[in-house]
Formats: C-alpha cells, structure tokens, sequence
C-alpha cells in the first residue's frame, strides 16, 4: 500500500499509537513517533497503565518471561496499595543493562502492536537517526509486531536496511554510533536476539524504509549507496515543518540553496511524499503535479482529539491559531541535537527566555546525550542541557549551551507524561490555516477522520 498521505510522527508520544491506529484504520498510513517509547512505557506503566491497553499488547509478546520481567519491574498497580514508588527507565549507554533492553524492545512491540490493533491497513515507525543507541533493540522489538514502514531523519540512517536484514535472518545486528574524540569516531553496537531470547526469532517480514530528507544531494546519496529495492521511497521536508529541520546550507537562512528540485526526486523512481506546510487539498493536488505520491502532514493531526497532546495545550494552540494568534519561530539553539527546532510561542512554556532562565538545569531523561572520548580512552556522555559546568567539564564548549533548551523533559510534559515543575515545549509547523476550514469557533475541535476528509476534499 502506497498512500496518499503519511501522517508525521511528531514528538515525543503526541504521535501515539492511538492516533496511528485511527489514522491508518482511516486508509492513511498512520505513524508512530519512536522517540524513547522506553522512557514513556516506564512511565506509564508506572501510573498503573489506565485502561489496560499496554498490558494486553504485552500479553501477546512473544517471549513471555521478558514482557513479565519488564511488568515486575515497571508496572505500579493503579491505586498503588503497597505504596510502590515508580521507576524510570535508566539511560541508554554503550553497555545497556538487560533490563533496559527487553524494556526497550517491550516499548517498541507495545507501541506497534497498539497501531495495528483491529484493523489490516500499515502503520509505520518513526525514528531519529540522531538518537542512534536504542535502534538496534528498538527496530527488533518493532519488527516482533510487524511493523509496515520504518520512516527516519535527523541524520543520514543507511544503516537500517542492514539492521532489519539481520534480524530477519537470525544473526546479530549491529550499528555503528558515533564518538566525539581523537582515537574514538565510532563505537558498534550489536545485538544477538536469539541469543537475549534463548530463542529463534518467530517468521518476520522486512519493513518498508522511507528516509526523510531535505534535498536532493540526500536523495543522490541513498540511491548510490543502497540497493534500490531497499528504499521504499522518500519524504521530503521543507524549512517550514514542525520538529527538527535540516540545517540551512548557506548563511544560516533558508534561501534558494535549500529548495528541493521536484522534477529530478521524481526522476528517481520512487514513491515520495512533500511535507512543511502541506495539510490542504490544494497543496495535495499541488504534490501530486510535481509527481509526488502525496504529502507528510503533522500538525493537522497533532492538534486532533485523538492526538497524544496535553488537552489543554491542544486546546490553546487550535484557539490561537483560529484567532490568528498562533506565533512560531525557527530556534537554531533551542535543541541539544543541534539541529533548528520549531517553537511555539506559549506563555509558561520553555519558548520564554524568563522560563528557560528560572529552569534547574538537570539531566534526568538522557535521551539526547551525545558519546564522547574520556582522557583515559573509555566513552563518555554529555548534553549541552545539562548544568553548565559539569557540560564543560566533559569538554564541551560553553557557548554550546547558550539558549539550549531540555526538550526531553519539555516534550515529556506537552504530552502529559513530564515532572510537574517540568515546562513544556511545544513544536509544529509553520501554517495551521487548515483550523479555519475545520473549526467553526475558537472552543471548537475536530478528529482525525474530519481531517482526512478535508485533505482528500
């Protein structure tokens, strides 16, 4: 199945797997933001799982004893009558504790397994190639419940076609990291499954790979260094989505240098979608001439009911863009991936500097540490996040941490999982003009079918 539109796997658990599934039981392919699932099921699993749901996708879990393992470990019973405090997920390191990768790869299954729950349609998983540690145990735990397509940016991910070949045929997966250092550029990671399992792995088919880019020179690249039957095709996206956007190519300002030749991506062969200010009919057709598939929308459906959003976040951000108020700005700063970063502009959220300023600055989530050489030769972790002297202890460089923001805490909190002194930081894209053809008032709200029917209108 090809469709028409890919919905964005957008943030950290606002791309839920209940907004998936009812995107993709809506006949789009519904998308799954796997940005640290590992930290959110702890989490959840911690507040007594509500409902139930991530408990019965894990009793479908292949390997019991290691769903179970994870359930003793993280689960507090709702009401919590032992008085059990909850217990986070510990950070990723090159050598990951057994726990943390069946948690990982129990996260992964869950998410996947939810998205396709009740219906036979595709359902795709969406990765950051930034955040390179957990893909290994990551993918396996996808691929355990069929997952559709792998989606992933924020990086060059040429890696992936080899990792989901090696777990389908039984050997060990491995991948390559990257280390900030003198003798130390790269460390590998690698993952026996059957080993970790003591196990064969059941039948699994190899996910469709869709790599999101921003240029032609990427496309070029992919299609030169893989085999072609290994891209199932291509999303573009332009300066004006939401989350991480590619760096600007000349003079930190996006100019002619980063428009993307439409004419030769179609050239290419492949399926590919247009995202960045694209949720309308008009710009659909518009994809379609250029000889797109279709089009990459998120913001449309990150500010649908079904939408792992805080409510009343939700609910501000489509009052304020109805109005006419709605104000985002592209943050070269603000995230730790160094990568530009959509920010809307919320009163006590992290896009005031006053907020930013009055935050203790801490690491407690670990998501986005990079690995970097030690003197003595072993691998270390820092986050320009984290508090200013111990970042430049670890060798970092001061000015890194001007105006950078935790957006691991803060999107934690937009989606109604963070600490509650915790902030939030809310992303998305450039033009939510579609509110106005989908609201009648500022109170108002709509769905995920609402939005597909004014997409295809």
């Amino acid at each position: 199945m090809t469709p028409e539109i890919i919905q964005g796997g957008m943030g950290v658990y606002i791309s839920t797997p209940f907004l998936a599934n009812t995107v993709s039981r809506n006949g789009a392919l519904g998308t799954v933001s796997g940005v640290a699932p590992e930290r959110i099921l702890a989490r959840i699993l911690g507040k007594g799982d509500v409902g139930g749901h991530y408990r019965r996708a894990l009793s479908h879990f292949p390997f019991p004893k290691v769903a179970q393992q994870v359930l003793d470990a993280f689960y507090v019973e709702e009401g919590n009558p032992k008085g059990r405090q909850r217990k986070d997920a510990p950070f990723f390191t090159v050598h990951p504790p057994e726990i943390l990768i069946a948690l990982c790869i129990c996260a992964n299954y869950a998410f996947v397994y939810l998205a396709k729950e009740g219906h036979e349609n595709p359902v795709s998983m969406n990765y950051l190639e930034k955040i390179s540690l957990p893909h290994i145990y990551a993918i396996t735990g996808a691929m355990l419940a069929g997952v559709d397509f792998i989606t992933m940016g924020a990086g060059i991910p040429l890696q992936i076609p080899e990792v989901t070949d090696a777990i389908i045929k039984g050997r060990t997966a491995s991948y390559d990291v990257p280390v900030t250092g003198t003798n130390i550029h790269i460390h590998v990671m690698s993952f026996d499954p059957e080993k970790f399992f003591g196990a064969k792995l059941p039948p699994l088919k190899k996910p469709g790979f869709i790599p999101i880019i921003a240029s032609n020179l990427l496309a070029t690249i992919f299609m030169k260094k893989l085999p072609r039957e290994n891209i199932h095709g291509f999303v573009i996206e332009e300066p004006t989505a939401g989350g991480h956007n590619a760096p600007p190519r000349k003079g930190g300002v996006y100019g002619p240098k980063d428009d993307v030749d439409y004419g030769k991506i179609a050239e290419l062969g492949l399926p590919f979608w247009i995202g960045g200010s694209k949720a309308s009919p008009e710009k659909l057709k518009w994809a379609r001439s250029v000889g797109a598939t279709g089009i990459q929308a998120g913001s449309i459906f990150a500010l649908a009911e079904e939408s792992g959003m805080d409510p009343w976040i939700r609910r501000e951000m489509r009052r304020l863009g109805f109005e006419g108020k709605f104000e985002v700005r592209t943050d070269m700063t603000a995230s730790p991936t160094g990568f530009p970063f959509k920010v809307v502009i919320l009163p006590g959220s992290l896009s005031e500097e006053a907020v930013l300023l009055s935050r203790n600055r801490l690491c407690n989530q670990g998501a986005l540490r990079t690995l970097f050489e030690e003197p003595d030769g072993s691998i270390g972790y820092r986050c320009p996040a984290e508090p200013i002297a111990r970042y430049v202890a670890k060798g970092g460089k001061i000015e890194e941490t001007k105006g950078v923001c935790c957006i691991c805490n803060g999107l934690l909190s937009t989606a109604g999982l963070g600490d509650g002194d915790e902030a939030p930081i809310i992303t998305m894209g450039d033009d939510i003009g579609f509110l106005s053809s989908l609201m009648s008032h500022p109170d108002d709200s709509y769905g995920v079918a609402e939005a597909l029917t004014y997409l295809r209108s």
